[in-house]
């Protein structure tokens, strides 16, 4: 008999594909959806998996312990996956108390949850690149020991979490393990993100549909990975034989314009005549530089990124060539 996870956030773009991950594993894969008055919308990136009888969905939200508790006693899981959040870093200035609530105070929800309903469940908590905010060792890298110094309540939120989860850990003996992910994309992104941002217009001026991309800062530089390969690490995370924190990256950074520049220069355009920047998509305080090294991932689990950069921006574009010309 497989096994059963719980993922919250199901409906997100690493929620859809570790479900797609753990159905071809054999788990039955229990998802947590917050209720939404549109509810055509909410799960379009699963709405594939709808009829396999291997997903199961129910209504809860992290911010009501009681909903938390009660699809625990339902799904009886041995993997928890806690995906959700509010996770855009401009819009946790924007909303910021909100963000805190969501991100920080909805995982302790959860792992007392866990505590009191499934203490032997593993759990795998989203931790983010975000939490070590402008701190950089000194050979250019942020690894599991680089000091944490958020610059955005995003980051905030998510170092909370991170630290009451290594508490939770070795307070209760449970076992939580914080997966420190880097950008990853795809073209079930948000394109509110940058990366499937620059994607979706760049396909849409090379079809006509579109005459300007306007950005933020595009001096920053970001290590981009595939979701694919991350939401493996995520599983590779929790088989492990001790729950454990593992950075997960590509250990390449590139900057925004590099990302214009080569998805323009796929499609045969010039940046230059389309691409401006406005200050509206500023953050107030600028993440400068991420580049992680994953090498304790590798080392200890044997975890290797499948895609690179370049194949994840040519998906990515070629994408939205093809929905924009059906």
């Amino acid at each position: 008999m497989g096994k059963t996870a719980l993922i919250t956030g199901i409906n997100g773009q690493d929620g859809s594909y570790l479900a797609e991950l753990l159905i071809e594993k054999g788990y039955t894969v229990w998802g947590i959806l917050k209720r939404n008055s549109v509810a055509e919308n909410q799960t379009y990136r699963i709405d594939h998996l709808r009829n396999n009888p291997m997903l199961k969905l129910e209504y809860a939200d992290l911010l009501d312990m009681a909903s938390l508790v009660r699809v625990l006693q339902l799904s009886k899981p041995a993997e928890v996956y806690n995906l959700a959040a509010q996770s855009h870093v401009r819009i946790s200035f924007d909303q910021p108390v909100y963000t805190a609530q969501s991100t920080a105070i909805g995982t302790l929800n959860l792992l007392e949850a866990v505590r009191l309903i499934c203490p032997e469940a593993r759990v795998y908590q989203a931790s983010s690149s975000e939490m070590f905010g402008n701190n950089i060792d000194a050979d250019g890298y942020q690894r599991e020991t680089t000091p944490m110094n958020p610059v955005s309540p995003y980051g905030c939120a998510k170092v909370f979490s991170y630290n009451i989860c290594r508490n939770y850990r070795n307070s209760y003996k449970l076992f939580i393990s914080n997966g420190i992910l880097f950008n990853h994309e795809s073209p079930r992104r948000g394109s509110n993100f940058v990366t499937n941002k620059v994607a979706k217009e760049t396909a849409k001026i090379k079809l006509g549909l579109s005459e300007k991309l306007v950005l933020g800062n595009t001096e920053a530089t970001r290590d981009w990975g595939h979701a694919k390969d991350y939401v493996e690490a995520m599983w590779m995370i929790l088989q492990h034989d001790k729950a454990d924190d593992f950075v997960c990256s590509t250990g390449v950074s590139h900057s925004v314009q590099y990302l214009v520049d080569y998805c323009f220069e796929k499609v045969g355009l010039d940046p230059k005549k389309y691409v401006s920047t406005a200050a509206r998509y500023l953050r107030p305080e600028e993440l400068r530089d991420l580049k992680g090294d994953c090498t304790k991932m590798k080392e200890t689990l044997g975890w290797k990124p499948k895609y690179t950069f370049e194949t994840m921006m040519d998906e990515m574009v070629q994408y939205w060539l093809d929905f924009y010309s059906k």
